[in-house]
């Protein structure tokens, strides 16, 4: 079922229901659950939060429980392959299996179709001949009622015959749809005669050319968990005003082999991204970014690529936990799981980011030394490494500052500082070029300080940075990732009008050649690690090549946004 073991849960109003179920005995204590994506675009964090509801409960609930993987593949002008494909990538990914439970829609039109057949025969659904603009004029308004369609008193022998007319291909796209006969007055504007099949001269990524006429996606979700005895349908609230179709088309349709019931929770809103698969699309086909898995995007894809672990969102889903109201989640509260694990995980390294040179002046010329590091401080089982060191060094130059500003601790002019697992410097001199530029600092070292010694009479330095042996040292390709936009809430801040790509972050990735230690020079593809004293990293699988490892910082040590530098 699932590589993701089932842990201890706080119970939310989901699950009281369930137990409340369980307890009166209904569906003989079965739990059966789906996750029903569209296949028209890659998932997102969002649908993770669905994805380990969904067959979360499933695991929980063992053995009398399961989670189906449905895909709703009703609207074929949108749908590919590909992202089916991906779909299932992301869910086993997550660390989810649907077993044998793999469904698709499409596998039941013939069923769908028959019964609508059924509610055409009952008076329940009628062929309109009006446009799409007719018809949604005609739906009112929120304070109005709609009116009825001139058709809506047709004959069933009438709709019968038009509707398997449409179904032959005998007439155009738009030209008539079928409508479930309802309410034109209900409050709830879903019940008002809403449309459950069009016309589509459309090839499908299953049926082929079967097809013209395709079950809107309201009508075939009730009875596709009806049809594979779904117990429990979950759904975020945009689907709460769906509700009452949902339970109208289960009431009113012969022969279905289950009685599902629709509950909603709030869906997952994150600080300073875009949910919409449609705005997600257009980042992708107007190039605002790489793909649909560049690191930067919400998509599990994206965060895949750029080093978050499964185990990590499933924590971040399990903290948020489930509402009934909407609200905005911190992205730092993501990143804070990331870290938790990668923490735990993460072998340790050493990278210099922007590089200045240090020349140890009084360190012998040729000699070279090997400084023993611990891999991972969490973790002893991992052991220690042995890294060169020698006369000359690369330091990070975020770690010198020639004026320091109050509360700097690290390497100032004249001033020392411990170089981590080694001994302490202290600089003489600052080397420049025609341009006024550091290039160079030429520093001493104090051998009595090895091994964190302190010498009698000296005060500790305040400052302890990384480093790397400037002959040894192997040159990586490191991308730095920021946050995608440049405030919390894009399409908020954009209004109805207004473009949200207007708040993209332009400087959301950057681009560095770093120094680092020999051994990740042959840093295999899909590895994490932390960049001690930078942040974790991860080994981009797309752009790597054996022996040209890629990194892509997975999230820095700390919270906080960066404010449009990387």
């Amino acid at each position: 079922m699932s590589d993701a073991a089932p842990a201890p849960v706080s119970q939310d109003f989901i699950r009281e229901l369930i137990a409340a179920d369980l307890a009166q005995g209904r569906n003989d204590g079965w739990v059966i659950t789906r996750f029903p994506p569209e296949p028209n675009g890659y998932l997102h964090i969002g649908h993770a939060k669905s994805i380990c509801l969904n067959f979360g409960l499933a695991l929980e609930h063992a053995p009398k429980s399961r989670c189906h993987l449905r895909f709703d593949d009703t609207n074929p002008t949108k749908e590919e392959v590909e992202y089916v494909d991906s779909i299932m990538e992301d869910v086993r990914w997550l660390g989810f299996d649907w077993g044998e439970h793999l469904y698709y829609a499409s596998d039941t039109f013939e069923k769908l179709y028959g019964f609508a057949e059924q509610l055409i025969g009952k008076g329940l659904a009628y062929v309109d001949d009006q446009t799409p603009d007719q018809i949604r004029a005609s739906r009112g308004t929120l304070t109005a009622p709609g009116t009825d369609s001139p058709c809506r008193n047709r004959s069933a022998g009438e709709n019968l015959d038009l509707f398997r007319r449409m179904r032959a291909g005998e007439f155009k796209e738009g030209e008539r749809v079928l409508r479930a006969k309802i309410d034109m007055a209900s409050p709830n504007m879903n019940l008002r005669d809403p449309v459950i099949y069009r016309i589509l001269h459309a090839h499908h990524h299953r049926t082929g050319d079967a097809w013209c006429i395709y079950p809107m996606y309201d009508y075939a979700h009730p009875l596709s968990d009806a049809l594979e005895g779904i117990t429990h349908s979950l759904c975020t609230l945009e689907f709460e005003h769906h509700r009452p179709l949902y339970e109208w088309l289960i009431a009113h349709i012969d022969g279905l082999p289950g009685r599902p019931y629709q509950r909603e929770f709030a869906r997952l809103n994150l600080s300073y991204t875009v949910m919409s698969k449609r705005k997600l699309l257009r980042l992708v086909k107007e190039g605002f970014v790489a793909g649909w898995d560049d690191p930067r995007m919400p998509t599990i894809s994206g965060i895949r690529r750029r080093g978050y672990t499964p185990a990590a969102v499933r924590a971040f889903c399990k903290t948020i936990g489930l509402t009934k109201y909407n609200s905005l989640t911190e992205l730092n509260l993501l990143e804070h799981c990331v870290r938790e694990d990668l923490n735990k995980t993460a072998r340790r390294a050493y990278a210099v980011l922007r590089p200045i040179k240090v020349v140890l002046e009084n360190y012998p010329e040729g000699q070279v030394e090997e400084v023993e590091l611990v891999n991972n401080p969490e973790n002893p089982d991992e052991g220690t490494r042995r890294v060169p060191l020698g006369r000359e060094l690369f330091i990070d130059a975020d770690d010198f500052m020639e004026t320091p500003v109050q509360g700097f601790h690290r390497l100032v002019p004249g001033g020392e500082v411990r170089l981590k697992y080694a001994f302490c410097i202290i600089c003489r001199e600052v080397i420049k070029d025609a341009g006024g530029r550091i290039v160079e600092l030429r520093c001493t070292y104090d051998d009595a300080t090895r091994h964190g010694a302190k010498p009698e009479g000296r005060p500790k330095p305040k400052g302890t940075i990384h480093w790397v042996s400037a002959v040894h040292a192997t040159d990586v390709e490191v991308r730095l990732y920021d946050k995608l936009f440049t405030v919390e809430q894009p399409d908020e801040a954009a209004g109805e009008e207004g473009d949200f790509t207007q708040f993209l972050n332009l400087h959301s990735v950057e681009t560095l050649t770093a120094k680092a230690e020999p051994a990740l020079g042959t840093a295999a593809a899909g590895a994490h690690y932390q960049f001690e004293r930078v942040g974790y990293f991860f080994v981009d699988p797309r752009d790597s090549q054996p022996g040209r490892p890629v990194f892509n910082r997975t999230v820095a040590l700390k919270d906080g946004f960066t404010k449009g530098k990387a």
